[in-house]
């Protein structure tokens, strides 16, 4: 009974041993490099049990083996015995196991890892973290995109771990970030010894089309194409390059974003000190035009001295034009100085003025009452328009068209591209318009009033009875004489008493010549004729009759 308690209890020891001593396949085991054969090592795990391992698994990528006899390694035990009785290790499964602790730990931590980049793949690249393989964005390599990534490949440097999941195998790291943590270090060791107003040495890194990034010593500023030079750049390649070294003056200094803004044109002397004194208030220079918008043209007057013409300033007659349609980019044109503004830096030019005001040219060529002539350029229902000598027109309206018919009558008989003759008869330069009358041409008027006065009697003969009155006719002019004209006595105020033909004796009430019009009046003929006679043969106080009195008037005329 003794000796088979004795039996149980060395079996149970004999299974605790082996439980205690025999690696457990899936673990990493400590080994020793007895041998190298064939370009494998062959290592002994102990327990008696050996394994063979390429020696690829024990080389850095892209270097040689460094391994040999009596070394001891760390190997991963897949399996405990294999169809030729040998253990089942690696060495790259040992590494990588061994990594993974390692680098979940650094990941924990926010720490760096050691990696090498040794290929590339689709989107990026793949990192070496010693023994785990690492994937590498191509946003990741560096600050900037990289053209070739060929000096970077085998190249032992630090990354940052951003994601891993070791159930997948997957890790992402980046190299970038690496880089910008220590840029912003160096950046802001830099930028704290910068103080605004510092002038620096740089040299252009890179150019785009609104500045250049100049490079301060490991620190980049931005010198944006405005503060480069007084004049107008239109583009910072016409006056940087690449690897060109550029002396800078810090204009601004962003502490909490670390931006530094630099200036060349700082170091030169501003044009604009002296601005109200090189260009007076309507002096006259001659600029070069920079650019043109919708609204007007800048014009270089000195460089770093620019001004703009507006629209409105451009031509006296061309109105609603783009100023592209008068002025071209580069042309020599002359300007007037109209209005500085040193506090904005603007100056405002004019064009036109330069030229003279064409309706104040016509003036002095063409005063009131001279004949023009010129092709009839539009009509519209108030005149015409008619093409004058300085690229303007000038209004006949259409009361001035004739003298007998009316205005929309008279109006027919013209159309464009028509050659006409008219008289000036007002200039307002001030609104830039010029009054012409067709009917002024027509001087007959004044010649048959030359012989009449206000106040005498002429005979005249009916040309037509209307409601309103009697047309007559003296000397070739037409008069109208109203109804109230007609007599003194208002009963004989009346149209129908007088027929076409009837020669009656009527007196002048007026004589306009600028309207063409003769006032007639048988109404005042007989109030003036009653007058007269009361003055020559009586009056009331002598106690005779009106009727008395013409009579006595009458016989004294048929006397004579």
């Amino acid at each position: 009974m003794a000796t088979q308690t004795s039996m149980e209890d060395f079996e149970a020891l004999l299974n605790e041993s082996f439980e205690l001593t025999t690696p457990e396949e899936g673990t990493v085991v400590k080994g020793t490099v007895i041998a190298i054969e064939a370009g494998q090592a062959i290592i002994d795990i102990g327990y008696k049990m050996e394994g063979r391992v390429e020696l690829k698994e024990f080389a850095q990528p892209g270097q040689e083996a460094e391994i040999a006899p009596g070394d001891e390694v760390e190997v991963y035990l897949e399996r405990v015995e294999n169809a030729r009785g040998e253990a089942v290790i690696s060495r790259d499964k040992a590494r990588r196991e061994e990594a993974w602790d390692r680098l979940e730990k650094a990941y924990e931590k926010e720490e760096r890892v050691e990696g090498a980049i040794f290929g590339r793949v689709k989107g990026g690249f793949t990192v070496d973290l010693g023994g785990a393989v690492a994937f590498l964005p191509g946003s990741q390599v560096d600050v900037r995109p990289v053209r070739d990534a060929g000096p970077l490949m085998g190249l032992p440097q630090p990354f940052q771990v951003l994601k891993m999941d070791r159930r997948r195998g997957n890790i992402v790291v980046s190299r970038r970030a690496v880089l910008e943590e220590s840029r912003a270090e160096q950046r802001a060791e830099i930028v704290g010894k910068l103080t605004e107003g510092d002038v620096i040495e740089g040299v252009v890194k890179n150019i785009t089309e609104y500045g250049a990034f100049v490079d301060l010593g490991g620190v980049d500023g931005l010198l944006h194409v405005t503060d480069m030079a007084w004049r107008r750049v239109n583009h910072p390649n016409e006056i940087l390059n690449i690897g060109e070294s550029v002396k800078v003056q810090v204009v601004k200094i962003n502490k909490d974003t670390q931006r530094i803004s630099l200036g060349m044109k700082q170091l030169q002397a501003d044009p604009w000190d002296d601005v109200e004194g090189k260009f007076p208030i309507d002096s006259r220079h001659t600029g070069r035009v920079t650019n043109i918008t919708d609204y007007g043209a800048f014009v270089e007057l000195e460089p770093g001295v620019e001004g703009l013409v507006h629209v409105s300033e451009m031509s006296w007659t061309k109105k609603n034009v783009h100023p592209g349609k008068i002025v071209s980019t580069s042309q020599e044109v002359e300007v007037m100085v109209l209005e500085i503004d040193t506090a904005k830096r603007r100056v405002s030019l004019g064009l036109k003025q330069t030229q003279g005001n064409p309706w104040e040219n016509f003036e002095a060529a063409y005063p009131p009452g001279t004949e023009v002539e010129g092709e009839v350029k539009n009509i519209t229902e108030f005149g015409l328009f008619i093409g004058l000598d300085g690229d303007i027109d000038g209004m006949v309206h259409l009361s001035d068209i004739d003298w007998d018919r009316r205005g929309e009558e008279a109006i027919e008989d013209y159309k464009k591209g028509d050659i006409v003759r008219a008289k000036v008869t007002e200039i307002d330069p001030e609104r830039e318009r010029i009054s012409l009358s067709i009917k002024a041409l027509d001087e007959s008027f004044d010649g048959a009033v030359d012989g009449i006065k206000r106040g005498q009697v002429v005979t005249v003969n009916v040309t037509s009875i209307e409601e309103g009155g009697i047309e007559v006719e003296y000397d070739g002019m037409k008069a109208f004489i109203r109804r109230s004209d007609l007599s003194r006595d208002r009963s004989e105020q009346r149209p129908e008493r007088f027929s076409v033909g009837d020669k009656v004796d009527a007196r002048i009430t007026q004589i306009d010549k600028a309207s063409r019009r003769l006032g007639l009046s048988i109404k005042a003929r007989e109030i003036a004729e009653e007058k007269e006679a009361v003055e020559q043969y009586g009056s009331s106080d002598s106690g005779a009759s009106l009727g008395d009195i013409l009579g006595a008037a009458l016989k004294g005329r048929d006397d004579e």
